[in-house]
């Protein structure tokens, strides 16, 4: 069973709703008359966190991966979204994923912290072009036009933990 990502941003192109970026993980695409074609993935992640004294902690951390499909998975794929998602345009279902952040701690006080960690993700899709998708409850988007490209998002989460 594979996994899937989804990223959406806006666009300025004339009658799309949005832009989007899609992407997909699995361990082998099967095509009918064919063999099983595996999907080649590697990646790395690293982290450094540092003590300044005994009330704060800082770190930074980050992390690359990359997916890409063999030709007859590609065409699989890139058939698939033609015949289920009206896709128009250049397909190519390899992508990159990417994360970079860091966050600080502050504990004033034993069992209590105070916490920001802000990171930037990144997928780096491959395709190029328009989808017609179906409405997305999930994500609360509506059946429309979407364009297909890369897409960044930013985000910061604070937090405050109090143990007992």
């Amino acid at each position: 069973m594979g996994t899937s990502f989804a990223m959406y941003g806006g666009t300025g192109l004339a009658g799309a709703y949005q832009s989007i970026a899609i992407a997909g993980v699995s361990d082998t695409v099967f095509t009918t008359g064919s063999s099983q074609e595996l999907v080649q993935t590697w990646g790395m992640r690293g982290g450094f966190t540092h003590n300044w004294d005994p009330y704060w902690v800082s770190g930074i951390y980050g992390a690359f991966a990359q997916v890409r499909y063999g030709s007859l998975g590609s065409a699989a794929i890139c058939a698939n979204m033609v015949n289920l998602l009206g896709f128009v345009g250049t397909c190519n279902p390899n992508f990159n994923y990417a994360v970079i952040g860091g966050n600080t701690i502050w504990t004033p006080v034993k069992n209590l912290a105070f916490s920001v960690d802000a990171n930037w993700t990144e997928i780096d899709q491959k395709n190029s072009g328009t989808i017609v998708s179906p409405i997305v409850t999930a994500a609360a988007k509506p059946a429309a036009v979407y364009q297909l490209k890369s897409q960044g998002a930013a985000s910061v989460l604070l937090r405050v933990q109090r143990n007992f």
